[in-house]
């Protein structure tokens, strides 16, 4: 009886793997917060319609839209979800990298050879926020929860050029359009605990800048560094064009590839 129940339950095994799983993948993606290890439904694959669509949000041409495409959410949670984001994010970095040994300031220099980093989604991931939130529009308020419990995880990549900008004599400053007051001790130990050590300096939105757009502020910050403090900024990473676009922006800037919750909060905020 044994065997023949061990005979039954192997030739099962198949049905309930076929059928079971799906239904169980629909349900946690329907849930709040479902895991991103199971796959997308609705699509996800290499969709021509969507990645075109990508690549005209990445080159800024595609302006004006409220939020993804409807047949598009799939493929955009699959790009982030099976590895494609994060070979993006690494081929930034190495990007960056190799430029930064070609302007690498000779040993023995004045030390006045600086990047600009920015923070969010750049140097800190925020998937986990906007997974729970079903990554729907920004909201502030949550945001600013969020941020103050100093839980973001380190994006690897960034961890790498940080480190690798430092190695090469480079002064690194961290730009963040948060607001220093309620943000700034948080967020300086959540840089920390993920493992971004070394830079020169945390710059954050101070009451002087509040209210003023992310390109106001950033270029106001990179203007004092140039004019007042006499760096000269060969690199400037950042997420959005908010971070890259206005005055002193760099010698080269490098938009670190989008993640989904940009695509959808960029439209709503300027951070």
């Amino acid at each position: 009886m044994a065997a023949r129940w061990t005979t039954t339950s192997a030739r099962l095994a198949p049905l309930a793997v076929a059928f079971v799983v799906p239904w169980l993948c629909y349900v946690l993606e329907a849930a709040e917060g479902a895991p991103w290890f199971w796959p997308p439904i609705g699509g996800g694959g290499d969709d021509p319609y969507c990645l075109t669509w990508r690549v005209m949000v990445e080159a800024n041409n595609a302006k004006g839209w409220r939020t993804v495409p409807a047949q598009c959410v799939g493929y955009v949670r699959g790009y982030m979800a099976w590895g494609q984001y994060h070979r993006d994010v690494a081929a930034v970095a190495e990007q960056a990298a190799a430029y930064a040994t070609q302007v690498a300031p000779p040993a023995g220099g004045d030390g006045l050879d600086a990047w600009v980093l920015d923070v969010d989604d750049t140097c800190l991931s925020n998937q986990p926020y906007y997974q729970v939130k079903q990554f729907g529009a920004y909201d502030p308020v949550a945001f600013r929860a969020w941020a103050s419990r100093a839980i973001c995880p380190g994006i690897p990549a960034m961890q790498w050029l940080l480190q690798t900008l430092r190695s090469r004599g480079f002064r690194v400053f961290v730009v963040t359009g948060r607001d220093e007051e309620t943000l700034g001790s948080c967020t300086a130990a959540n840089l920390a605990a993920a493992g971004f050590s070394g830079y020169d300096r945390l710059i954050m939105r101070g009451a002087l800048h509040r209210g003023q757009s992310s390109v106001a502020f950033k270029s106001a910050v990179r203007r004092q560094l140039v004019e007042e403090e006499g760096y000269r900024i060969r690199g400037n990473v950042g997420d959005q064009w908010s971070d890259l676009q206005g005055d002193y922006a760099g010698d080269r800037v490098f938009k670190r590839t989008t993640e989904v919750m940009d695509l959808i909060r960029f439209r709503f905020a300027d951070r």
